[in-house]
């Protein structure tokens, strides 16, 4: 039995109170920075409430971004979202896609090196994308998918995470089940269709999240494989943003920027929050 004690319970409330003051106060940073103008921003002190140059600075993010300035193409944040969207769901679908199938054949087909297969899956959680980063751009080179959505994603849709995840999931589940699928007739793929995928909603639904974070975030291999200024991501996009040389940074323009790139994950994460935490705990099937 827990015992109530309510200075305890204070001290707890009292952590977590300063814990979302930590982590909220960079983000109210970067929205009080995107409402001002250059002008106000680069005075010191700082403005810390927010301005009246809110919907001119985000207009401009989305339908220009800093290409006048920069003397570059004009691409907003718009196309640049669009982008890292189709690249965080093609990496999210792709890896579950493949994982989920990849898992149903290792624990329901017998076949010869069966577990030999699964650990040479594994083994690829120690070769991060960074180690096989020059072989893996010389074959996308090769293949002319420079520049393309191919090239953002396919590279990164095999997952050894999701794989073992999808494994752990369909060995729990009892083996009086498939036999009653095959008494009653179904076959492999109407027992993964009706049975498995039904069981592994939660699951999915809480890896699709981590992946399409993943997806987002990524950094490194967009930065690799993108030269048109059409096909840049978000994040690529904050950094030139700021590497503008001996000029001023817009710094208004790239908060605001910023501010629109938070958007997508907080929205998946918000209207996915149950199922990602109920698949994150669920033991039971």
């Amino acid at each position: 039995m827990v015992e109530n004690r309510p200075w305890l319970t204070v001290a707890t409330h009292v952590v977590l109170v300063i814990g979302v003051l930590i982590v909220a106060f960079p983000i109210y940073v970067t929205f009080v920075a995107s409402t001002h103008s250059l002008f106000d921003l680069v005075r010191i002190p700082m403005p810390v409430l927010p301005g009246s140059h809110m919907v001119e600075n985000y207009l401009q993010a989305i339908s220009a971004g800093l290409g006048e300035a920069s003397g570059t193409a004009a691409v907003g944040a718009g196309r640049m979202m669009f982008n890292s969207l189709v690249m965080a769901l093609g990496i999210a679908g792709g890896k579950i896609a493949i994982s989920i199938i990849a898992a149903f054949a290792i624990v329901y087909f017998r076949f010869r090196f069966r577990m030999v297969a699964f650990w040479m899956i594994f083994i690829t959680l120690m070769l991060p994308v960074e180690v096989r980063i020059l072989p893996t751009y010389k074959v996308v080179a090769d293949l002319g998918m420079l520049d393309t959505y191919g090239g953002l994603i396919i590279p990164l849709i095999a997952s050894a995470t999701a794989t073992f995840m999808f494994r752990q999931v369909f060995m729990a589940v009892p083996d009086e089940l498939a036999e009653a699928a095959r008494i009653d007739g179904a076959g492999p793929l109407r027992f993964f269709w009706d049975v498995l995928l039904p069981l592994s909603r939660t699951n999915i639904a809480a890896l699709f999240v981590i992946l399409f974070i993943y997806g987002w975030n990524q950094y490194l291999w967009p930065l690799l494989i993108t030269t048109d200024p059409e096909m840049v991501t978000i994040v690529i996009s904050i950094n030139r943003m700021l590497s503008v040389g001996d000029d001023q940074a817009e710094w208004q323009i790239a908060m605001a920027t910023t501010m629109l790139a938070m958007l997508p994950p907080v929205l998946v994460v918000v209207f996915m929050q149950r199922l990602f935490v109920k698949g994150l705990v669920e033991t039971e099937k």
